[in-house]
């Protein structure tokens, strides 16, 4: 049992719905705690029933969920919105109580559940790097020794002696990120860091992520990119509706993932315009994969086209926008990355308005399995990343084993990522 970091035996986590609850302290638990029994037994002596009001709701967000994390192991947490991963993480975490069962770490532990997670708003950078050192149970000497790395890879030097409160959501989450990831806790906890902040930053983690990781760390990782967790963890574990699906090589748990439709889908809507992807220039509408005929759909024949469509907004005249796409195959390996050569807007800047791109994929060129699609917006002349989203849509391309695609009657795996349906020729020659 020594080499096991995080065990989590039968937990479940019940919440109550329509009436009001409010976060509490430890203090405030404690006192609770010592309360419940006398008011139980209240309720009883007044024939109350001893749950919740009949107009009181309730939701098992985690229920009957067991797994064990081995010391320097990297697994990611994946599943769709409200499947309970964040509750999962909390509860690990001891930031919630469970309900039943338990979650047992083993290690000194460090987490980022939100952005600032563990800082004092009141106290500066500085501050807030000692503070959270100190909570790890470091001295001040190791502390001091990381001070200088964290610092720089935060990219806030120049604001590390004001307090916090006074810091941008991004300058916020670069210092957490550093902190959490840079005390050198035995056990990681990040969730969906990567969901906040610029691409750069999105990959300087990613290679931060990857390193804890190569240094025998455990890491607990949840996201809502397939590929970064491809590449991060080589196990994964599936929640849905609070239950575990799946545990596994993450490249068969991605899999179930995308094929029972609990995750992206063929159509990803941002219905918000404030919250979509973009900035003041340009911003995300919606991104879609249509068949030949125009239907929005998450199955393609492997012999038929397909097209990749991007949907935005232009709110700022007077740049050279291009939109993009990147293709992932369900192993996280890049098919390709495609940019909008439209010839009646290249090197044309854009006027206001709204725009659909969309690129036509051939039809016997897509390898059969899941694919993701990642899309974004440029802008050239010079150079500026606008937006980009990680595993936006996804779609399953079927061979149909008719014959008559690249594979032909061939029945066995058929490997690589492009499949295409080339010309061939054959010269006989007669004895």
């Amino acid at each position: 049992m020594t080499d096991i970091a995080i065990q989590v035996e039968n937990l479940s986590k019940l919440y109550h719905i329509g009436a009001y609850q409010k976060n509490r302290n430890v203090r405030e638990a404690l006192v609770d705690a010592f309360k419940a029994p006398f008011r139980r037994a209240g309720k009883l002596l007044s024939g109350q029933a001893s749950g919740a009001s009949e107009l009181d709701e309730t939701i098992w967000a985690l229920k009957d969920v067991s797994f064990e994390v081995k010391r320097g192991e990297v697994v990611g947490i994946i599943g769709g919105n409200g499947a309970g991963k964040s509750t999962l993480l909390k509860v690990i975490s001891r930031i919630a109580e469970p309900t039943e069962g338990f979650a047992e770490i083993r290690g000194r532990l460090s987490s980022l559940l939100e952005v600032g997670t563990g800082f004092h708003s009141e106290l500066t950078g500085r501050e807030n790097i000692y503070l959270n050192g100190a909570i790890l149970g470091m001295k001040k000497t190791e502390i001091r020794q990381k001070f200088d790395e964290i610092v720089s890879f935060s990219d806030v030097e120049k604001f590390i002696d004001t307090p916090v409160k006074h810091y941008s959501s991004g300058m916020y989450l670069r210092l957490a990120f550093a902190v959490a990831a840079h005390l050198e806790p035995e056990i990681l906890i990040v969730d969906e860091v990567l969901a906040v902040g610029d691409a750069r930053f999105q990959k300087k983690c990613l290679n931060k992520m990857q390193d804890v990781g190569q240094e025998g760390r455990t890491v607990l990782f949840v996201s809502h990119n397939m590929q970064a967790i491809l590449r991060l963890c080589p196990r994964a574990i599936l929640l849905d509706e609070g239950k575990l699906i799946a545990d596994g090589p993450s490249s068969q748990v991605v899999s179930k993932y995308l094929e029972a439709g609990l995750g992206t889908n063929a159509e990803r809507n941002w219905e918000d315009p404030e919250k979509a992807p973009g900035n003041d220039i340009v911003r995300m509408i919606s991104m879609k994969v249509r068949t030949e005929e125009g239907h929005v759909s998450e199955s393609i024949d492997i012999r038929k086209p397909c097209i990749i469509e991007l949907e935005y907004e232009v709110l700022e005249p007077g740049h050279l926008l291009v939109a993009n796409f990147g293709l992932t195959d369900e192993e996280g390996t890049c098919i390709f990355v495609i940019a909008d050569r439209d010839p009646e807007w290249q090197r044309k800047p854009r006027p206001i308005g709204r725009y659909i791109s969309s690129a036509l994929i051939p039809g016997n060129f897509l390898a059969e399995g899941t694919i993701t699609v990642g899309g974004g917006i440029w802008s050239e002349n010079p150079f500026v990343e606008h937006c980009d989203v990680q595993s936006a849509v996804a779609f399953h391309v079927i061979d149909s084993m008719d014959g008559d695609s690249a594979r032909g009657d061939y029945g066995k795996k058929w490997y690589g990522v492009v499949r295409p349906l080339l010309e061939w020729k054959t010269k006989y020659t007669p004895k």
